[in-house]
């Protein structure tokens, strides 16, 4: 397998056409190898998938299934404009988010400059204040009413989850009433995914800056997808939405390399980039990823929450890298924020 930086400046430094992920690649990789765990059973992962995309799709197995080649033309499409980085719906950096990560990076910078450069983005300021009194974040009953309350009551890890957050929801806003359910449901998994992996980074003693919004990155790359098939299947004669068995395929073709061309695109740091491709194709006896842990466990949460086919406790515990203990404690802090937000929007 190529090295990590040659792979990433073949995707991102070559002028030419380049090879995207592999039609195999997968969303959930449990393990490295046999050897680093040998009670996996793939088809449990590909059953958990499966599940995820029934319930994000609202369709039926059955429904999700294509015949051999079918879309194969329009996906097609979709990888060269992949590969030569000509996505139409891919969303470009927010203009405060260089800033806003230097400074959070920076050991001298204070709270003040901090809720200066926040400020200075009017629409930014509101959607942090509406992600800050959310359930995945608020820790307390209390309201948050200002910037400065925010960064000092979350601290630096929480307020940098909450930018991450703020900046991406508009993103991942419904355009209209087609996509309104499949928006809601990516948003709140993609939430759900990312505040395990950050939880289990947390656990683990590692740093946890890079897992939440990391985590975030396929979400945001589901919608890109979703959209720019709208895009291509405008051109196509009798095709007015993208089936659902078509975007399940898109999806899962080009899942992780959406989100490494969403990562380059905002300039993020070479870690986020080694996170994501650590997610997608763990080596043998590399260092388990808390992404992909958080994935699993994050999807397994949402549709358990969402009354939807899962996986039973006992195969969790097989395919994740923390404790029976640990997963229940993260399971805990996963199934508050869930049920806080059922009754919020009741």
């Amino acid at each position: 397998m190529p090295g990590f930086l040659s792979w990433i400046s073949g995707i991102f430094s070559s002028t030419r056409p380049t090879t995207v992920s592999a039609p195999e690649s997968r969303l959930l990789n449990p393990a490295a190898s046999a050897e680093d765990n040998p009670a996996t059973d793939p088809a449990l992962i590909d059953q958990l998938e499966e599940n995820l995309f029934c319930w994000l799709l609202d369709s039926s197995p059955a429904t999700l299934q294509s015949e051999n080649g079918q879309w194969e033309h329009i996906l097609d499409n979709l990888r060269g404009r992949i590969a030569n980085r000509e996505l139409d719906e891919l969303p470009r950096q927010p203009m405060t988010l260089p800033m806003l990560m230097r400074a959070l990076s920076d050991d001298r910078s204070d709270r003040n400059h901090l809720t200066e450069i926040i400020l200075n983005d009017p629409a930014l300021t509101d959607q942090l204040l509406q992600i800050a009194n959310s359930p995945y974040f608020r820790p307390g009953d209390q309201s948050i009413d200002s910037v400065d309350q925010a960064v000092f009551v979350l601290g630096l890890d929480g307020i940098r989850n909450v930018i991450s957050a703020a900046i991406m929801r508009p993103m991942m806003a419904a355009r209209n009433s087609r996509e309104a359910l499949f928006a809601q449901r990516v948003w709140r998994w993609g939430l759900t995914c990312a505040r395990s992996a950050e939880l289990i980074a947390k656990i683990q003693g590692q740093d946890t800056s890079v897992y939440f919004m990391a985590g975030l990155l396929p979400a945001l790359s589901y919608i890109t997808l979703r959209r720019e098939l709208q895009r291509i299947c405008r051109t196509e004669p009798g095709i007015t939405e993208p089936p659902p068995s078509l975007i399940q395929d898109a999806l899962s073709r080009y899942q992780w390399s959406t989100s490494q061309l969403l990562a380059n695109e905002w300039n993020l740091p070479p870690k986020y980039h080694a996170q994501l491709m650590a997610a997608e194709r763990p080596a043998p006896r590399q260092k388990h990823s808390p992404l992909n842990d958080g994935i699993i466990v994050g999807t397994r949460e949402v549709l358990r929450h969402a009354h939807q086919r899962n996986m039973p406790e006992e195969d969790v515990l097989r395919i994740i890298h923390i404790s029976g203990e640990q997963f229940t404690r993260v399971r805990k802090v996963i199934l508050d924020v869930l049920e806080a937000g059922t009754r919020g929007r009741a």
